[in-house]
Parts: structure tokens; sequence; C-alpha cells
């Protein structure tokens, strides 16, 4: 009886819907809409324990038969009757997956009336208490045991005295019902353990997908902060030998210089991001990562390209700062001055940075308003988004907006422990 499969009381998990596997669950219902279903066909499992319990209940019948035979002055009619309902209470038990509280409530009469059905009683309680709350089991036990003293006083065991014949039901029908209960257990522990094993392998996927994206987001960012400053060069000079093709001869080969230099270090950073993705370490792979202390081969960089950039540095030992906190700091000022050759042409940008340990590094970028007229650059406003992104993950923040006299800045925070 011990394979007997049960619909065990889901546990309560607030806000999760508990799902039961489908051999549990009540056979004639659809778990979702409630609605009648086809039965699941009984596996080999499931008819070697339906023939177990008949032939379980048909041996206690045969038994309490003999019992019959010996009572004197029990009518022949009676006799006959009992043994019926007793071989009906047995072949009723086929229902017993389909009604287990059914079945259960119409043994109670049943075994007060023929005592070759009692078999089919004990497993009826067994079945009921697998299969259904305590509530269930205490009202259909209780019955029973109120009704044993009553059946045996009417009808006396030959063989045993009175008080033996009871104490010896109350001892059966505690068992059955302490059976039941510990298969019940075992079985909503086993389906707790299930429930617990799907709960953390699909949590363990969630973290999983949720550390690739965050790895393709850090992938994007890094690749629009290193690509997005050498192909604005290419932008700019670009247009400008367009829309002035009568430029001196100096400023052309300048120009020309300028992004035949930023295409090759465009290709040079792209073969490191790629690189880095083959390799899967971001920090050993491809080229040395840029710290704080590259901001000054930055600004000559933008120099040389023609732009005005003043650097304020006040940090007075650079190699000092942690190599992350360094990086953040060197792409926030290269995506500024990237957006500003691009907004602001001719302007000139100064670049503040200062901080110390436990105070936090804080990284300006201001330019006015730009001298002439801006040609359109496109630009999709990826880059201060990502700058956001980038301040926020550090654990800083990062604000931007325009000012009243038409320039522009760009104010950061990153903490320096």
């Amino acid at each position: 009886m011990s394979g007997d499969q049960p619909v065990p009381e889901p546990p309560a998990f607030p806000g999760r819907r508990w799902l039961l596997p489908s051999a549990v669950l009540d056979p004639a219902q659809d778990p979702g809409s409630g609605r009648p279903r086809r039965r699941p066909r009984r596996t080999a499992r499931d008819w070697v324990v339906d023939f177990t319990c008949f032939l379980l209940a048909v041996g206690i019948g045969l038994l309490a038969l003999d019992t019959v035979n010996k009572e004197a002055g029990l009518p022949d009619g009676y006799a006959a009757l009992d043994q019926v309902l007793g071989a009906l209470a047995c072949a009723a038990l086929w229902l017993r997956r389909r009604w287990p509280t059914g079945l259960a409530v119409a043994m109670v009469p049943v075994c007060f009336v023929s005592a070759t059905a009692g078999g089919a009683g004990v497993v009826a309680l067994f079945t009921l208490t697998v299969h259904r709350p305590f509530r269930y089991v205490a009202w259909v036990g209780g019955v029973s045991l109120l009704l044993n003293p009553l059946f045996y006083w009417l009808r006396p065991d030959p063989d045993l005295s009175y008080p033996w014949s009871v104490f010896l039901s109350v001892v059966l029908t505690g068992a059955t019902v302490g059976w039941g209960m510990f298969v019940r257990s075992k079985r909503q522990l086993m389906l707790s353990f299930r429930d617990r094993a799907r709960r953390a392998e699909t949590e363990a996927a969630l973290r999983a997908e949720q550390a690739q994206r965050l790895a393709r987001e850090a992938i994007a960012r890094e690749m629009h902060d290193v690509l997005a400053h050498r192909l604005t060069l290419l932008s700019v000079h670009a247009g400008a030998l367009e829309f002035r093709p009568d430029a001196p001869r100096a400023e052309i080969v300048r120009a020309a210089g300028v992004i035949r230099e930023s295409a090759h270090e465009a290709l040079q950073d792209l073969r490191e991001i790629i690189g880095v993705l083959r390799a899967g370490d971001s920090d050993d792979a491809g080229r040395p990562q840029p710290t704080l202390a590259a901001l000054d081969g930055l600004v000559a960089e933008s120099r040389v390209a023609g732009m005005k950039v003043v650097l304020d540095h006040h940090v007075t030992d650079p190699a000092a700062v942690p190599a992350s906190l360094g990086r953040t700091a060197y792409r926030i000022a290269q995506e500024c001055l990237t957006n500003a050759r691009k907004h602001a042409p001719g302007a000139e940008v100064t670049v503040t940075v200062s901080g110390a340990p436990r105070e936090g590094l804080t990284v300006r970028v201001r330019n006015p308003a730009p001298p002439g007229e801006v040609p359109p650059v496109p630009g999709s406003g990826q880059g201060l988004i990502g700058l956001t992104e980038r301040a926020t993950l550090a654990g800083g923040r990062l604000e931007h907006g325009p000012e009243a006299d038409g320039g522009f800045e760009v104010r950061a925070w990153l903490p320096w422990d």
C-alpha cells in the first residue's frame, strides 16, 4: 500500500502557484481550469498496488467469514447478506483512486452491517488518509470508532471478549490512520524536495541568463566607449574635408593623417575587444585596460586632433587610484570629449578630475556653447545612457545637462574606498 499515489495538501508559498505532478493531482479535474479531464492511465506499479490492496481486503474478509459462520443465532439470510456486502465492498476498492472520500464514507455503514467488509473498510480508510487532509480522516475515523463498540455489542466475537474486541478494533483503526499519515507526509516531503529542486534549477537558469545579459551589456558598453571616440574623429575630419574642399593643403594632410590614425586605432581596439570575447577574460586578454594615469594621453590625442582641451588634474598620484575606478573615470572623460567634439566643435573643453580616498573621485567635463554653426552629426544619445549605467554599476552617480549660456556639463562622482 505504500506505493499508492496520494493527492497531498499543497503547502503555502506566498505569491507562488503550487504545481504538482499529474500523477498526484485529482485525475478528475484539470489543474488550471478545474474542468473534468480524462483520467490518466494506471501504470504497472499502480496495478500492482491496487491488486495488493484488493487481495488484502479479500484475505481479511475471508478471516471474518470464519467468524461469521461461528456466530450463534445469526440468521442464514443475514449471513448471506454479510458476504454479499463484503464482496461488493472489495470490488468497490477499484474506485478508491477516483473517489477516496465517497468510498470511505460509504464503508462506514457497510462495515457496521457486514463483518466481511472490514478489510475493505481498512483499505478505504488508509486511502482516505493518504489522499485527503486530516479533517476528513478525523470525521470518518471518529464515526467508525464510535460505532465499533456498538457493533461488537450487537455481534460479539465468539473467540474474543468484548473489551478485547473493542481494543483491537481501536488499535487497528489507529494503526491504519498512522500509517496513512506517515505515507502522506513522506509523499509531501518528496514533492517539496522536487519542487525545491525545480525552483533551484529555474533560479540557476535565471541567474545564468542574467549574468550573460549583464556581460553582453558590459561588452556593448565597452565597445561603444572605445570605438565611438575613434569613429567620431573619422566623422568630424571626413566631414571637414567634405565641406571644405578648398582647405589649405597642410590642413588636408593633417586631417587625412588623423583619419588614417583613427582608423588604425579603431581597428586595433576592435581586435582587442574580439580578443577579450574569445578569451572570456576582460582583465587579462588583449592590451592593458586604460586607467586614470592614461588620461593625459587621451587629452593629448584630442589636442592633436584639433580640439581645445584644458585638463585640471587635482589627484596627486593617479597611479594610486584603483584600476576599475580609474578605468571608469577614463571612459567617462573619453565619451564626454567625443560628444564635445561632435556637438561643440571649436569650443574649449575643460576636464576636471579631483578626489581622494574615502572622499570619492569627481570627474567634471564642461564645454561652452559652440562658436559657430554645428554641422549635423548622427548621434543616438546612447553614450550618456551608457555612462550613467557605468557610474551606477561602480556605486556612483552621474548628472548631465545643458547650462544657461548654451554650454553642456557632465559631472560624475565615483566612490573611492
